[in-house]
């Protein structure tokens, strides 16, 4: 099985026309991605992608025309916000938003507006999601992932789900569902959102949880393992473990501030949950591995 997406999800395409959307649109489809309708204001009635995709001026008219139930947004952080609120409005279950620097004012309204309308969000800031085989969202490299496997990675760094990816591929462990949730200090998904999905799923045996310097994602969510009693084995990693205090790293949320957020702190707090904690990222598919054979 898969979470949030598969085969048969009708995918809309914010921002289709533009360079980003394009390029990456037409890797979707050729992924195989079920791509009903694009969207960009002005020019609804043309079509993109060689005339494969219908393009609508808004989402509600891709809702009601062609069922749209998931949106992918490429557009400029400045009009990100407004990407989101306006597929929530329409009625779609799912958003997932790539663009980077969106500003945390705006994800401020934002998360009160899908929260009240239901619609669950992925990212900003983010790689996307990927059920290996079956539908891409985002800007991943589709060929490193293996389908029908029984692994679930969620990881708020787009280059190292890469480097999970491929790692469990070459050991010839394949993936449920791939989910990047984004670096930025306000995000729609949390990793106890994913967790809470993945541990319904009969498919999914095992999960690779990537964290970050800054904040206290991780550390929450070792917490939900444990009260829960997550039974699929965890293999961890933190990224920026030498990262000096005070200093961003990379992503907008990886910053460590009044001593909280370290990379030593989350290791603890993540071993401390009975959660497999790699020290360094080479280790994460053989340790996943290790953990599948000892089930």
């Amino acid at each position: 099985m898969s979470i949030l997406i598969n085969k048969d999800s009708k995918v809309v395409v914010q921002g289709i026309t533009g360079s980003e959307g394009t390029f990456h649109a037409t890797q979707m489809l050729k992924y195989g991605t079920n791509i009903v309708a694009g969207v960009t204001p002005g020019k609804g009635g043309q079509t993109a992608l060689g005339g494969y995709v219908p393009v609508f001026n808004s989402v509600e008219d891709a809702k009601i025309e062609k069922d749209a139930n998931v949106s992918i947004i490429f557009v400029p952080p400045a009009f990100a916000a407004d990407a989101i609120i306006e597929s929530a409005y329409a009625g779609i279950e799912l958003v997932v938003c790539v663009s980077e620097g969106v500003p945390v004012q705006d994800m401020v309204k934002v998360k009160r507006i899908i929260d009240e309308k239901g619609t669950r969000l992925i990212g900003p800031n983010c790689p996307g999601i990927i059920t290996p085989g079956e539908c891409k969202l985002g800007i991943m490299p589709g060929f490193i992932h293996k389908p029908f496997g029984n692994v679930g990675v969620i990881s708020r760094s787009g280059t190292l789900t890469y480097e999970a990816v491929h790692q469990l591929t070459e050991l010839g462990i394949g993936q449920t569902t791939c989910i990047g949730i984004g670096g930025d200090p306000i995000i729609g998904t949390t990793f106890i959102d994913l967790l809470n999905l993945f541990k319904n799923d009969s498919k999914t045996e095992g999960v690779v949880l990537i964290g970050e310097i800054g904040g206290s994602a991780e550390e929450e969510a070792s917490q939900w393992i444990v009260d829960n009693n997550f039974d699929k084995p965890v293999v961890a990693f933190i990224a920026g473990q030498t990262a000096p205090p005070g200093r961003r790293m990379g992503h907008a949320g990886a910053i460590i501030s009044g001593g909280k957020g370290t990379a030593s702190d989350k290791m603890k707090t993540l071993k401390l949950a009975g959660i497999h904690v790699c020290e360094s990222p080479a280790d994460i598919g053989k340790t996943m591995e290790k953990a599948l054979k000892d089930l």
